[in-house]
Formats: structure tokens, sequence, C-alpha cells
């Protein structure tokens, strides 16, 4: 629009001599103000280009849109005038004035505020009236009313001697790119005065620039937003990234009340000015950059909740292959069960670092990150499906040879192998042990995970590798003391039927993979995929009746069941069919924090599961706590809702929830009431008195 202004004028200045298109000037003791025209007549556009322009003498102001702690902006009634059908003010980039503890917006000097006035008839005079209202200040503040009058012909628009000086300001209007609004987050604090009850709200916005800033500042606005308050900035990331807080007043305004909101945060950083929208949630303050000390503390509790991954009862299936590794060492060398433990702990650890890259490059994508949520994706499933039987299968000695080896270990397979093959067996078996285990989370793999997922690439990296370790801390003991695998007894028939029931595990994990699926791409998709692979399974176990055939027909199979769910698909489940009983459904196409306050009633206690069916922890918490006798019987009183939130299929609304939580990954529980209008979040790890005790303290008054 500016562009084209300024091309139009240049254009039309070739064609006619500009002259002179403004009202009288109407002075005061600190001010003068007129209106004036880009045009001196209307021509045959339906808009002509207009600017109320003042003067106000040194040390004297007038206010933006948004005055800060005191003031008002200047008002037009354009009543009297003639063929005009409406009149928009825009507003260039304003100035931030701090005067005795009272922080406002607004012009100093001279200044033209833009308007874009619309006609009733192309082509016709334009008669205007306007009557403005202004405030203007130093020590003092003085109102004013100002009258004004503009004729502008019919006829041919040429260039006004105005228009330049016009299409200045136009300029300095905020654009609406070169500045990205990261995230934005609101939490109620105490009032500085310290009035019981009372709270102001903080809010902190992480904006990245398509430039380095240099004295970034930024306005929020909203309805219920009296006040936006100068902000402490931070510069990150060679000041690319500023990181802004601040203090929102208003009547009774809460961090609730502006939750799921769209604010107008408006970025000023001379000359840059950019106005964007952003719906903030309820959540803590944008990512920081991490001190070294900080990151070596986050880095232990990585490596101890990576630690404690390994008996969550996600990781179960991957026992199998842990101790098929540990039992095929028996009788041998220290140097080759060193090695192959070794190998295993590598795929882990890249594994891992894998899932950080991915993850890397989700968010610089401005895509969903979290924990697990690879298994949202049919495909993922279908292809964990297959090779967990192909391991099912193996191990129930259906097949001795036919994993190729990079995928099976030595030990699995049943012979020897180059020990550069073996290692790789080794390496991809940990890699894919690593994988079977993140729908699972544990203490500490929480705390870990939302520090590595909010801050950089680095710190994400660091994080994902420690709880690798951790993960892999039962292959490096072996590994440091390899007679705990050596000296077990050297493989013989008891080693079949340890091979056996650990293959049972897998079937069973497999089943399991089977019902997510379900819920991931529907049962028609279960159908297609499950069909598929049992072709595979006979032409495994026919392979001596098929001949060189068998292997080309099992690995057709495996990549069209892989394949499958993009083609076979069914319906998203209802919303109702995640919740039944006394648990009421979220509907995950939704934003979850606005559908919790439409509950949240006077008085009442909310509590919020956010599960998946591939979440084993979710599974658990729900059999052993929330469905517990004493939680069910709180649950059911009068005044306390259950809600939850199916995060089995992507839901953007679900990931920008937990986000907002500072959480990436589940499960997730939080309990709200008026004891907690911010809500208490529960560990991942759910206890019977952990739960009553946050609706206790969510209850009281």
């Amino acid at each position: 629009m500016i562009v084209a202004f300024v091309v139009l004028m240049s254009a039309l200045g070739l064609a006619a001599p500009a002259h002179a298109a403004g009202s009288d000037w109407v002075k005061t003791e600190q001010t003068e103000l007129r209106l004036v025209s880009a045009v001196d007549a209307v021509g045959d556009s339906r808009t002509v280009t207009l600017g109320l322009h003042f003067r106000m003498k040194p040390g004297w102001k007038i206010y933006w849109r948004s005055p800060g702690d005191a003031g008002f902006p200047p008002t037009i009634d354009w009543k009297g005038s003639a063929n005009l059908a409406e009149a928009s003010l825009l507003w260039p980039a304003p100035y931030r004035f701090d005067v005795s503890g009272l922080t406002t917006m607004g012009y100093k000097g001279e200044v033209v505020l833009p308007l874009s006035a619309t006609v009733v008839k192309t082509g016709d005079a334009l008669s205007l009236r306007a009557s403005v209202d202004y405030l203007t200040c130093d020590d003092v503040c003085i109102p004013y009313t100002a009258k004004l009058k503009l004729d502008l012909p019919a006829g041919a628009a040429t260039p006004s001697a105005e228009g330049p000086m016009i299409g200045g300001f136009l300029a300095r209007l905020p654009a609406t790119s070169g500045v990205t609004i990261e995230r934005a987050s609101l939490r109620d604090l105490p009032r500085k005065d310290g009035k019981p009850g009372e709270t102001v709200v903080e809010l902190s916005v992480s904006a990245r620039g398509e430039r380095a800033f240099v004295k970034p500042d930024i306005v929020a606005e909203h309805g219920a937003i009296a006040v936006s308050e100068p902000p402490r900035v931070r510069l990150e990331d060679g000041g690319r990234r500023a990181l802004f807080t601040l203090t929102l007043a208003g009547d009774k305004l809460t961090a609730a009340t502006l939750a799921g909101q769209k604010l107008v945060l408006t970025v000023l950083d001379e000359p840059l000015a950019v106005e964007t929208e952003a719906t903030a949630s309820l959540g803590v303050p944008p990512a920081q950059s991490s001190s070294f000390s900080e990151l070596a503390a986050m880095l232990l509790v990585a490596l101890l909740g990576g630690l404690i991954l390994n008996v969550m009862p996600c990781v179960l299936p991957v026992l199998s292959l842990k101790v098929i590794g540990a039992v095929g060492y028996g009788g041998q060398a220290s140097s080759r069960v060193r090695a192959g433990f070794l190998a295993s702990s590598a795929g882990i650890v890249a594994s891992f670092l894998v899932l950080a890259g991915g993850a890397i490059a989700l968010k610089s994508a401005g895509a969903t990150v979290g924990w697990g949520i690879q298994f949202q994706q049919p495909v993922f499933l279908a292809f964990i499906i297959a090779v967990v039987l192909l391991f099912a299968l193996n191990l129930a000695g259906l097949f001795e040879i036919a994993l190729p080896s990079w995928l099976a270990g030595a030990a699995v397979a049943g012979e020897r192998r180059a020990a550069r093959s073996e290692l790789a067996g080794h390496f991809a078996s940990g890699a894919f042990a690593a994988l079977l285990a993140t729908p699972c989370s544990a203490p500490f793999v929480g705390t870990a995970l939302t520090f590595a997922l909010s801050r950089g690439a680095t710190e994400t990296l660091a994080i994902f590798a420690a709880l690798g370790l951790g993960l892999a801390a039962p292959f490096l003991l072996v590994a440091a003391f390899p007679k705990l695998a050596t000296r077990l007894p050297k493989p013989g028939a008891w080693m079949l039927w340890v091979k056996r029931v650990m293959a049972l595990a897998l079937f069973a994990t497999a089943a399991w993979l089977f019902t997510v699926l379900a819920g991931a791409a529907g049962w028609q998709a279960v159908l297609a995929v499950g069909a598929i692979l049992g072709v595979m399974a006979l032409a495994i176990g026919l392979r001596a009746k098929l001949g060189g055939i068998a292997v080309p027909i099992a690995v057709m199979a495996a990549a069209l069941a892989i394949a499958a769910p993009l083609v076979v698909q069914g319906p998203a489940p209802a919303a109702a069919a995640v919740a039944s009983g006394r648990w009421l459904p979220l509907d995950p196409a939704r934003d979850i924090q606005a559908q919790i306050q439409e509950r949240l009633a006077a008085g009442k206690v909310v509590i919020v599961d956010v599960t998946a069916d591939w979440c084993v922890t979710c599974q658990v918490n729900k059999k052993l706590v929330l469905n517990a006798a004493d939680v069910s019987a709180r649950l059911d009183r009068e005044g306390v809702l259950a809600l939850r939130a199916d995060w089995t299929r992507p839901s953007p609304p679900i990931a920008a929830y937990l986000k907002a939580n500072e959480r990436f990954g589940i499960p997730f529980n939080i309990v709200y009431g008026p004891g907690a209008p911010n809500g208490v979040p529960l560990p991942e790890l759910l206890t019977v008195d952990l739960v009553m005790g946050a609706l206790d303290k969510a209850s009281r008054k």
C-alpha cells in the first residue's frame, strides 16, 4: 500500500504540478492542527488519503491509540461532512515517554496521523467537517477541540504539496513482517504493594527478528489491557531474539482472562516497527539461555532420568533385547563382550541424538515438538510393528539368518558373523531399543526435556545425549565389567526357553502397538497392516518351500505394511470417545485452556489428564491412581470436574497447552481451583497422596 502510494504520487507528479490541499491551521498556545489531503481533487477513486497534521511546541506531546498510564488519543467526529462514508485513522510508530514513574506512548514535535477516507459516490466532491478532540501534555495536560474544514472538488486527482509529507508518515506505519513471535505466555503475580487477593499480569514474549535488535521495545494491546508497562528486555542469539517481560494492568485483569485471546503486539526498534497478533497461553516465561552451572545440573538430571527410564513399564519390551544380549555372551572373551555392549550403547545414544535433531528441525520449522510424538504417526507405528514382529519371530526360532546384520545383534541371530557386521548389529539393536523406550516418561525425564526443548540446539543435543547415556547405563556397566556376562552359562538348550519367553514379550508388544495404531489411524489400518504382515510371517515360515522368492516376498510385504496407513485410514474418533464415566472429554481441535476456563465455574475444582494410547505411563497412572477408589470417590463429589485430553493423534491445541505449561511430553496432570487458579502441576508418576493433596490445595479459598 505504501509503495503503491509513493509510485502513484510520483506518477501524478510527472503529469501536473503540486497544489496545496489543507484546511486552515487551528492554533493554541501549545499546538497547531490542520486537516490535509494527499490530492487536490477527489478523482475517480473510492478512497482519498488524508492526514491530521499536528505541530507541538518543545516538550508538549499528543497520544498514540494506546496511550499508557495517562492521556487519551485524538478522536474525530465527522458530523456535517458530505459524500463521506467512513474515515479510518492510522497510527505511525509511536515513542515511549517516561515521566515521574508514568509511561505513555505518543508523539512530539511534528506528526501526521494518516487517514483513509472512503467516499459515498465516486467522482463527486468531498466536503469534510471534522471535530477533533485531543489532549496535549507537558508538566500539565490540556484538552482541546479543534474544528476543521476541507473541501475537495470533483475532477482529476493531482498530487498536493502535502502528499510527500503524508507519504513519509505512511512509511512509518508498523509493518506486518520482519519479526516473528515465537511464544507469548501469561501468569499472575502478586501486586508490588502486597495487597492480598489482588494480582497483576506478567506477559513474557519471545520475538525473533530478521535482523539483530539494538534497543527493542514492545507494546501489548487488548480490550482488557489498560496499561502495558515498559518491558525488561534480554537479547540472545547475537541479538536476533528478544525476550520481553512486561507487566499489564487493567480492571480485574487476570492471566486467565487473557489466555487464548488475540493480543496485538507492536515491536519497536527504530526505525523498525512491526505489528502482529499473537495468542497468549498460561505458563511460565519463554526460554532463557543457560549458564554453565545450570546446564551441568540439568545434564545430571537428564542422566538420572534416562537411568530411571530403564525400569519404567514402556521399557519392558526392551528388556527382551537386553536379556538376550547378555545371555548370549556366556563363556566368551571379555573383549568381545565389551565391544558388543559399547556398540549397543552407542546405538542408544545415536538414536537419542537423531531424536534431538528431529526436534531441533521441527522447532526451526515452527512445528510441534514433544517426547514420543513419533508414535502419533501411523507409518512410524507400522514400521515399529514390523520390526518388533521380526525380532519376535527370530526369538521364537522361526528363522535364524533372515534378519540383516544391520538390524539384529549377533546373539539374536545365533551365528557367527564378521566382527564388523556383528558390531553393526549391536548398534542397530541399541538404536531400536531406544525408539521402543520413547512412549514412556519417568521422573526427571520431563524436567530434562522441558529444559532441552525450550533452549537452543546445543542444549537440546546435550540433554538428549545425557538421556541416552542414562538409558544405556546397564549396557555400559556390562562393558565396564564384562564378567557380568561372561560368567553366565554358555548358550545351550536353556537359552532356547529364555528366547521363547522373550519372544512372547515382543509378541505382546506388537499386539499393544496394534491398539495404538487403531487410535492413530483406525481399525481399517490395523486390519490392512496386520494382513500384510501376516503374509510376511508366512513367507518367512514357508521359506523352505518357497525357496529363493521367500525373502523378496517378506521384504515386499514389510514395505507394503509400512506404507499401508498412507492409503488406509479410518476417521478420527469423536472427542467423547476419549472419556467415559466421570471423565469429560476435551475437544483436541479447540484451544484447551479456553475449554478449561469454560468448565471452570466459580468455586469448581478441575483436574486435567492429558493422555494417549501410546503413553504406557499414562495407562499405569490411570489404572493404579486415577481409577483408584479414593481418587474416584473424590472426583465424584459435587464441585469437582475431571477433564481428559487425548493426544493419540496430533493435536496442535494440546501441544500448545503442554508447551504453555512447560511440558513437552505426557503424562501431564494438573489441578485448578480457587486455591490454585494457575494450576497445581503433578509429576509424571502419580500417587494417590499426590493427587489428593493437589485436589485439597486447589479447593482452598
